[in-house]
């Protein structure tokens, strides 16, 4: 029986974990990547009504000089406070739902169709996929990535870790978890398997 929609995936991890590792791995195999957090990037460009939601809401602050969004200003105003935080996401979410339901519709029956959505969890969107991907990786792993690539100091990335969904959260609604603790050829080996032997498999189901 053939397929009347494309296979629809859902990849997700916490910060560090490896996620965009893996999402580019999947690009490289075939996959159709629909990149969450580049979505939300896009919704609040210069000159976008999410941007002027923005600003309107949290003040001209939020503004670099050139009229980009000054991401580390408006993350000092969310971080730790649900209420602002929550305001931000009822102006960007439905903005990147938009535009992924767009990019999906632009798939073909046989296509696999992947998104990567930091916050799948949070949102409450595993039902909505055939398969749920999550990347997965020690706390310390994470915090020394963090520290080692991103240059923050310890705390800051322990309490980026703890504002996120628990790993236990995110494996109850893993389908396959890839687990990211050792090399990249390692979690290379551990994609292309589940590619061959679970993803692609469900393109004839």
């Amino acid at each position: 029986m053939s397929r009347v929609a494309p296979v629809s995936i859902g990849l997700t991890g916490g910060i560090a974990s490896g996620k965009s590792t893996v999402s580019a791995m999947l690009a490289e195999l075939g996959a159709i990547v629909i990149d969450a957090d580049a979505l939300a990037r896009q919704a609040v460009a210069p000159g976008t009504e999410g941007l002027a939601e923005v600003v309107a809401r949290f003040g001209g602050g939020v503004l670099h000089e050139d009229g980009t969004l000054n991401r580390p200003a408006l993350g000092a105003i969310v971080f730790g406070d649900d209420d602002e935080r929550a305001t931000l996401d009822a102006i960007i979410h439905p903005r990147v739902r938009a535009a992924s339901a767009e990019a999906r519709a632009q798939a073909q029956a046989d296509d696999i169709v992947v998104e990567d959505i930091p916050l799948l969890v949070e949102t409450g969107q595993a039902d909505r996929f055939e398969l749920v991907l999550v990347v997965q990786a020690e706390e310390e792993a994470r915090v020394r990535r963090m520290i080692e690539h991103r240059g923050m100091a310890e705390d800051d990335a322990r309490a980026r870790i703890r504002s996120q969904a628990s790993d236990a959260e995110r494996a109850a609604v893993a389908d396959v978890i890839l687990h990211n603790e050792g090399t990249v050829e390692e979690l290379r080996a551990q994609t292309e398997e589940v590619w061959r032997t679970i993803i692609e498999p469900l393109r004839h189901q």
